[in-house]
This record gives C-alpha cells, structure tokens and sequence, in this order.
C-alpha cells in the first residue's frame, strides 16, 4: 500500500541523515547523564518509603478515573493547588496533567484576535504549539536577547490588547538561563505584556527552598503565568501553572487538555505535594548539583569549545550527527548514558551531548566524567 511504502521511505530517509530516533532502555549499570531527575529523588529509597509510611486514605488511590470536572477533583489536587499558591505566595494554581498539556493549552485558552505573541527563538516545542494552536500573530525574537524583544514591543505593543512575552527560566538544550530582571523590565515598561515563564529545568535546582529562579530572584510575583513541571526535579508527574484567581477560573473553563483529560492519580498528586514540602531541606542537593554544572561547564570552555551553561544543563557541541552518535558510544564504553541530540530538536550543524547532572551522579563518577571530557574524548 503506497501509504506504508511513504512511511518506510520517510524512515530511511532519517536514517540516511543520522536523524531516526528509538526507544532506548537505559543500562543499570551505567551512570545515566540523561534524566531530568536533578535532585536524585527517584533513587531515594528512604525518602520514598517515608512517602508511603504515611499515605492513607484517598491518596492510595492509583487513578482518579474521571477529569476534575467530572468527577476527578480529589482532595489530593486540592490540597496541592493550595500549598503551591501559598508556597509562591500566589492568589492561585491549577494543576495539569503534564508539561505539554499546560504549555499547549494555557496560551489558547487566554489569547485573543487582539493578542500577540513574543517568544524566545528556543522555547520548548510544547510552547510553539501552544503558539500555533492560539492562532494569533506572533514573533520570535533572538534567543535571550531581549533588547530585541524590547525592539519588537516598541513597534507592535500598541497594535494590540495584551502581549504574550513567552520564555524559559533554564533552556532545555543549552543550559543557559534568561535574564530575569529584563524580562520584568519589559512588563513594567508596557503595561500590556503578560509574561509567560516557564520553569520546568529551574524548580528544585534554583532558589532557597526549590522554587525555581523567579522565586530565587523574588520576582514570581511578577510572572503572570508562571509555568512548572513535576517530571523532572520531583520526579513525579504533572505541571502546574502560578497565576491570579481570575485567570485560573479562565483556564479552568477554556483550556482543551485540561477539560478533556482525566486528572493525575491521587498517589502522584499526593507525592507531589510531599516532594514539596520536602525541598527547603534539600538544599546540599541543590548546590552539589549546581556546582558539578559549574565545573563541567569550565572543562568544556577550557578546551576552547563555547559552552553557554548556567545551570546542570551542560551541552558538549560536537557538529555533525555521525561524530555526536560516535561520540556518545565512546561515552558509553566508559560507563556513561549520555545521548547525542540531534537536528530537529537543535539547529543543524549542532549535534552535542546534552549532559543532564543529578544529585545521584557519585563524585568519583563525576571525576571520571571531568577526565574525559578533559582529555578530548569527544
């Protein structure tokens, strides 16, 4: 059938360019530098044992079988929408059933016709389609470069009823960080731009008690759609969003993937609000992990290749597909999982190792990754 002989064409035709993907089974018995797991949570196993030593009652549930607006509004997601709105000092939060329900539903259910759209050249796929989806006029400006975005407002913001200003806290690729304080520079200086913020590499890393680089900063409270997901440093699932009372009420009726979706299992919720309640004391982690970007960062640098990290993201750009491929089995023969990220998810001719650092990560591990970075082996 001409159907499936287009598909095997269009697969080999990634295979040619070194682009095809599959699913990996990580091997136990090498260090995995892939995972978003920054805190080391989920090989905790006395921090998962004191979770199930006190959960009763609803929270043992496995599923909650039903949207939240049917009849999946446990007492689990209540209870943790309550304690993240206090814990950033907010009038509200909203849970969501990942990263990419939050990211592609938020900004359809609150743009306009009379809406734009900034957003940073790199943002996460999840927030294009969120853009797309919208279906309002919108620019990109050069990543991290808001003098540009500046530029961008100067000329449109007039144009139109709200401006969307849409960017990350840490980039999921390059490790870089936004500037904070620019970017609430933008919203003071034009009264109609709304910032987007998401934070899904940021919390648990960054800030005193884990809440991310707004909160470190104190500027959540400027952040109007402060975004955060809980598959990374919680190692538990979902996302969330921190915002006002009147624009939690709008997502709760507008937004697709939040009113066509059953809501996250009581058990997930219930860990969740446990993990946070749990970070302010997990602040040896954060700054253990925060130092080994730190240094990995240098040894790259100090072999003359740009590394623009400032987080426990640190890519290695190699170049071509073939060399990041080769150069993640040279990894891997040393006791390392790092995988090579390839073109569409970075520009082409930009292939690296996109070392993701967690608390788990040994010292001794980690200076046999230092040594081999240093020396050149990929």
């Amino acid at each position: 059938m001409a159907f499936y002989d287009a598909l095997a064409r269009s697969l080999e035709a990634l295979d040619q360019a070194g682009c095809r993907r599959a699913l990996p089974q990580v091997p136990p018995e090498l260090v995995n530098l892939s995972s978003n797991d920054y805190l080391g949570l989920l090989e905790d196993a006395e921090l998962r044992e004191r979770f199930y030593a006190q959960l009763s009652g609803e929270d043992r549930l496995l599923s909650a079988a039903s949207s939240r607006l049917l009849t999946g509004n446990c007492e689990a997601v209540q209870r943790l929408e309550a304690a993240l709105a206090q814990a950033y000092g907010a009038e509200a939060a909203l849970v969501f059933g990942s990263g990419y329900h939050a990211n592609t539903g938020i900004l359809p259910a609150l743009a306009g016709p009379k809406s734009l759209v900034l957003a940073d050249k790199l943002i996460h796929a999840s927030m294009i389609d969120g853009i797309r989806a919208a279906g309002c006029k919108f620019f990109r400006f050069r990543h991290n470069d808001l003098a540009h975005a500046r530029q961008l407002l100067e000329r449109h913001a007039a144009d139109f009823d709200e401006v969307f200003v849409m960017t990350e806290s840490v980039f999921s690729m390059d490790g870089d960080r936004v500037d904070l304080n620019g970017l609430v520079a933008l919203k003071r200086d034009f009264p109609n731009v709304v910032l987007y913020l998401d934070e899904a590499h940021g919390v648990g890393v960054f800030g005193e008690t884990g809440l991310g680089c707004a909160h470190e900063a104190g500027l959540a409270g400027e952040i109007d759609l402060l975004v955060g997901t809980c598959g990374k440093a919680w190692s538990s699932t979902g996302a969330y969003v921190i915002c006002r009372s009147v624009v939690r009420e709008a997502l709760v009726n507008r937004t697709r993937p939040f009113i066509f979706t059953t809501a996250l299992p009581p058990i997930n919720l219930a860990w969740t609000r446990f993990v946070l309640e749990a970070f302010p004391a997990m602040a040896e982690r954060r700054q253990r992990v925060r130092a080994m970007g730190r240094r990995l960062t240098e040894a790259i640098t100090a072999r003359g290749i740009a590394c623009p990290s400032a987080s426990q993201i640190v890519p290695l750009v190699i170049g071509s597909n073939e060399a990041a491929i080769a150069a993640a089995a040279r990894f891997r023969q040393a006791g390392f999982y790092v995988l090579p990220i390839r073109p569409p998810t970075v520009p082409e001719g930009t292939a690296r190792l996109r070392f993701s650092l967690t608390a788990a990560v040994s010292e001794a591990d980690f200076a046999r990754l230092l040594a081999l970075v240093t020396e050149g082996e990929a």
